[in-house]
């Protein structure tokens, strides 16, 4: 974890730094130009892959001791995402222009459209790779090819937009997945050779029936994110232009960034836990509340900081030319407080192996996201993005709320619900005073922030226990001023 971890924190630095500069050199226009083609990407290969990158880690795990049954495996894998890459890449260019015309307003850039079909095949093809490198259990060969493949691809990218300029941005898109090919490469060369013959195609198709299977589940929700995603973006270039889609892939792209990268290192350990406890209720339910209040002790601070200094922010990792990304990010960040209340219910779901309910539950976010915006749009402009994020995230808090009470016996625990009041009303509180008096939100902010960190921490360390010399230390700092860390909240 801590090489995946460390892995994930560079590739997420270099993806700062990558779009800081493409940011400085084509403006709002351009990162929306290139959020439009990485959507597309991101959606054609997620239907392509049909989640075999996903299950196809499992299969490869599930085998590994037996050579035979590994070499059949890899040889499907990479042919399945060859074989269903280059379907995509020829689907793709036969529909690039209007595929062009639905997203950009026009056939201008159906040749890039186009190329966005070769990318989704060297995608797959690097998924592949990076997949096989997993179920091996090759963990540090791995956060190489992650740290390693971005930072080319990115040194690679940059050069096609600062030559060719927004002509260059496919030449950017292309390069990325290359790039993670060609240093995958070099560490799946180092595996054994597969000693077993080729499979026929009865063969292939009864070790590709149980993995494309199992990878739908993953592909249906990844869909229900990149497909909604990829619409919303639609919407907004032809409703108000490609500048507009850039400022909302600007406040878009801090939004995710963080809340997801911290979500998924407590989503490592929580979920096989959760798994073990579902059909018990009490220990679940003390397990839901635990880690609902650990990720709004972690994050609830971080987005009240990020709501009063949103400006600053946007023009730290984008450039002025932003400005109006900065009230959609403070609108959402609003929205990730009921967001990271939330998510512990969601793997409840997923626990109990309530999968199409699982997906259900995705796919509810997205629609109230795209409705909301859909109506919000033409009377307010992209402004409305952001309440529309907010009011989704709302609702779907409680949709979720209720269903994991229903179906699991789930309830919230007091300290939960205060939480969750605390930092949803400093939130809403920092976000009126933005629109007011956007000096005094962003000298509030850090206060608030500083307080609430404290008595977040404090949380972590009941929640965790004070083993280490860090959390032995930080433990008698608050002994010293009389908030002693001791029992269960």
């Amino acid at each position: 974890m801590a090489i995946i971890g460390s892995a994930q924190t560079v590739k997420i630095l270099i993806l700062i730094v990558r779009l800081k500069v493409v940011a400085l050199l084509l403006g709002p226009a351009g990162i929306g130009l290139l959020s439009l083609y990485t959507s597309l990407q991101s959606t054609v290969g997620t239907t392509a892959g049909l989640g075999m990158g996903s299950s196809g880690v499992r299969q490869i795990a599930s085998v590994k001791g037996e050579e035979q049954a590994l070499s059949r495996v890899r040889r499907v894998l990479l042919a399945a995402h060859l074989v269903q890459g280059l379907l995509a890449m020829v689907i793709v260019w036969v529909l690039r222009e209007p595929l062009a015309e639905w997203l950009l307003g026009s056939r201008q850039h159906a040749t890039a459209v186009g190329l966005v079909g070769v990318a989704t095949l060297l995608g797959l093809l690097s998924t592949a790779q990076t997949a096989l490198l997993q179920g091996m259990r090759r963990i540090g060969d791995l956060g190489r090819v992650t740290v390693l493949g971005t930072l080319v691809g990115t040194l690679a990218g940059l050069a096609c937009v600062w030559l060719y300029g927004a002509a260059g941005l496919i030449g950017f898109v292309l390069v990325q997945p290359l790039a993670t090919i060609a240093i995958a490469l070099r560490y799946t060369s180092r595996l054994p050779k597969p000693t077993a013959r080729r499979p026929g195609m009865a063969e292939t198709w009864e070790i590709w029936k149980p993995m494309a299977k199992l990878g739908s589940a993953f592909m249906l929700g990844g869909l229900a994110t990149t497909g909604t995603l990829l619409l919303i973006r639609s919407l907004i270039t032809q409703e108000l232009g490609l500048d507009a889609a850039g400022q909302f892939a600007a406040a878009w792209g801090i939004t995710m960034t963080y809340v997801g990268f911290l979500l998924g290192a407590m989503g490592a350990d929580y979920y096989p836990r959760l798994t073990e406890v579902i059909h018990d209720r009490a220990a679940a339910t003390r397990l839901m509340n635990d880690q609902a209040q650990l990720g709004l002790a972690i994050g609830g601070p971080v987005l009240l900081l990020l709501i009063g200094l949103a400006p600053f922010v946007i023009t730290l990792l984008y450039s002025a030319e932003f400005g109006a990304a900065a009230t959609l990010l403070q609108w959402q960040t609003v929205g990730n407080v009921f967001k990271l209340a939330s998510w512990a219910l969601g793997f409840a779901f997923i626990a109990a192996a309530q999968g199409t309910l699982f997906l259900l539950l995705q796919v509810n976010f997205n629609v109230l996201f795209l409705a909301i915006l859909w109506l919000g749009l033409g009377p307010f402009g992209l402004v409305a993005a952001g309440p529309a994020f907010m009011v989704a995230y709302m609702l779907h808090f409680v949709v979720l709320a209720v269903l994991a009470h229903r179906l699991h016996g789930f309830r919230w625990e007091r300290l939960s619900l205060a939480l969750l009041a605390l930092h949803a009303g400093l939130a809403l509180l920092l976000l009126a005073l933005t629109q007011t008096a956007p000096l005094a939100a962003a000298l509030a902010s850090p206060v608030l922030a500083l307080a609430t960190g404290a008595l977040g921490l404090r949380i972590v360390l009941i929640k965790t226990g004070p083993e280490g010399s860090l959390a032995a230390g930080l433990t008698r700092i608050y002994a010293t001023v009389g908030w002693p860390v001791e029992g269960r909240t």
